[in-house]
């Protein structure tokens, strides 16, 4: 009788005990949940942590372990709130509050960029709430992607998804480089009923005029300048400005009547803002400008709100384009020459394997980028790119010059990096540093590699002009200037009559670039956009020509090299 009285005491204290456990369970829950609330991060944490261990009598496992994940989040410890998460999800797998651990997964995926397991969180979602609060988060974090390969993956794998598509619309509307982007911008449109006048905005119907009125907007700086006939600061701004002044007395003889004003930036954005706020600039039918990248959104600003074609003589970036109908770049966009200089190597080099060297700027990782998708496309072999810094190029002659064996003279005659193992060499970049490298590492080597460059190159003294000649040295060159054109040689000989010297290529710029805009405007007339994609190859008076079927930037790029002393065009692409 006495030990069943005993065992009786003992089964009352362990029920006891338990009931206690539990208030204890119970209690710090809600201590915790009080934390939580009043926005207490770190200590909700740690009174939900001893909570998140399942054991018998605590009810409260997965909720600690949700309440924690939260708190960290809202502490900014990403990585621990998604790694509680998806502990959740392993261990409590028919939790029925699994929607909101994807949904706070799905979150933190794509504020972490990590867009598609974010996307497949939130797939998965059944809560109507939830869908509706994923749907925000989507949109805020989708619409930032700007690349286009991201975004046309994504809408591969989730193809009904309208953010998907409205995102991927906008990022090919920036400038759509190829005519299968063009065609995939119109596809998108359609099929989720986007307004095509927010993606492909239009320019209005056409107009001619007697005399149009073309106005450059350049850093003349005039105060600073001085009578004496040494060189100026900008001088390429003068020489840009003087030839455009020739080309206006070309075209009139032509029976072109341009009215050609400048105005003086003073490289100053206030200034600009004074020019833009006058009457008479928002009566002109087109802006040459600007000289400078930081002055770009004002004017293109302008030409937007104002209905003013504004068509830039100098740059190569794409952004000055943007979605703007008004905008042009005179040039090839980085995007053109990054990928007709592949399809240029790809056609024309019979050994197919390729280096890449480019510089450290967000110009040259563009070239690199396009000049190797367009490769790719070609099945032709990029074996290395190689990323250089200034401080690095002389990794360069390291990596294609380092002797192996030397001859019976001492001159070597095999490297690490093999002969006659690499085809060509494209080099994306216009720094001297690391063209002048890879040409002196070629000339090392002596074989018969192709090097692919930019036409700036001849510019700068950095390579005597013998070794373009000496070596197999191709340059992309949109400014080509064909000397035997009858235009080319009236030009040069009223040019050094005007000013007593020869023309820069800055001069040659100008004036091929008032021509051609001039005789848009009497062709075409004030909004000549239309007109202008429907002309295919136009001829160049003093280049090779122009090409804007596929969009606001010349796609006509001539490939040269210099052949018994002068330049010659090997191909146009």
């Amino acid at each position: 009788m006495l030990r069943k009285g005993v065992l009786f005491f003992v089964l009352i204290a362990c029920l006891q005990s338990a009931a206690f456990a539990q208030v204890d369970f119970t209690k710090q829950y809600f201590n915790a949940k009080t934390l939580f609330r009043e926005g207490k991060w770190n200590l909700a944490m740690e009174s939900f942590k001893p909570l998140m261990p399942y054991s018998t009598g605590n009810p409260f496992s997965e909720y600690a372990s949700f309440f924690y994940a939260l708190a960290a989040y809202n502490q900014n410890y990403k990585a621990v709130a998604k790694s509680t998460l998806t502990q959740i999800r392993t261990l409590h797998p028919t939790w029925d509050k699994m929607d909101e651990v994807n949904f706070w997964l799905g979150k933190i995926n794509l504020e972490e960029k990590d867009y598609f397991q974010g996307l497949k969180m939130f797939a998965g979602l059944q809560d109507k709430k939830l869908q509706q609060d994923a749907e925000a988060i989507k949109a805020k974090n989708i619409s930032a992607i700007t690349d286009v390969e991201t975004l046309r993956m994504m809408l591969e794998e989730y193809p009904k998804d309208a953010i998907v598509g409205t995102a991927l619309a906008t990022a090919l509307s920036k400038n759509p480089a190829t005519p299968e982007d063009k065609e995939l911008l119109e596809s998108v449109i359609k099929k989720f009923s986007l307004d095509r006048a927010n993606f492909i905005p239009e320019a209005p119907k056409s107009y001619f005029k007697d005399t149009y009125t073309v106005s450059a907007l350049l850093p003349f700086m005039v105060n600073t300048l001085d009578a004496s006939p040494v060189k100026k600061r900008n001088q390429s701004v003068l020489d840009l400005y003087e030839g455009m002044k020739l080309a206006v007395d070309t075209l009139a003889k032509q029976g072109v009547k341009i009215s050609f004003r400048a105005y003086d930036t003073e490289r100053s954005l206030e200034k600009i803002k004074t020019i833009l706020n006058t009457d008479e600039l928002k009566s002109t039918d087109l802006i040459a400008g600007p000289f400078f990248m930081e002055e770009s959104k004002l004017i293109t600003d302008f030409s937007l709100a104002n209905r003013i074609n504004v068509f830039n003589p100098v740059h190569n970036n794409s952004e000055l384009i943007g979605n703007n109908p008004y905008a042009f770049l005179y040039q090839p966009s980085l995007e053109i020459l990054g990928r007709k200089s592949g399809e240029f190597m790809a056609a024309n080099v019979k050994k197919k394997n390729c280096l890449v060297f480019y510089g450290s700027s967000k110009r040259d990782s563009v070239l690199a980028a396009n000049f190797m998708q367009a490769a790719k496309e070609k099945n032709f072999k990029i074996m290395q790119s190689y990323r250089v810094s200034k401080e690095g190029s002389q990794a360069i002659f390291t990596t294609l010059a380092t002797p192996t064996e030397y001859d019976e003279f001492h001159y070597p005659k095999q490297f690490t990096l093999k002969k006659d193992s690499v085809g060509s060499i494209y080099v994306a970049s216009d720094d001297a540093l690391i063209y002048a490298k890879v040409l002196s590492s070629i000339e090392t080597r002596k074989d018969n590699i192709t090097v692919l460059g930019s036409e700036t190159w001849l510019d700068q003294t950095a390579v005597d002009l013998e070794k373009f000649q000496n070596l197999a040295v191709v340059l992309a060159s949109p400014n080509f200037v064909d000397q035997r054109k009858p235009l080319a040689k009236t030009f040069v000989r009223k040019y050094i009559k005007t000013h007593g010297r020869a023309p820069s290529n800055y001069a040659a710029l100008g004036y091929a670039y008032m021509l051609f805009v001039g005789n848009e405007l009497k062709k075409n007339g004030v909004y000549f956009q239309d007109a202008l994609t429907k002309e295919g190859i136009i001829p160049g008076n003093i280049t090779e020509g122009y090409n804007y079927q596929q969009g606001r930037s010349n796609e006509l790029v001539p490939f040269v090299r210099f052949e018994e002393g002068e330049m010659k065009v090997l191909e146009r692409r």
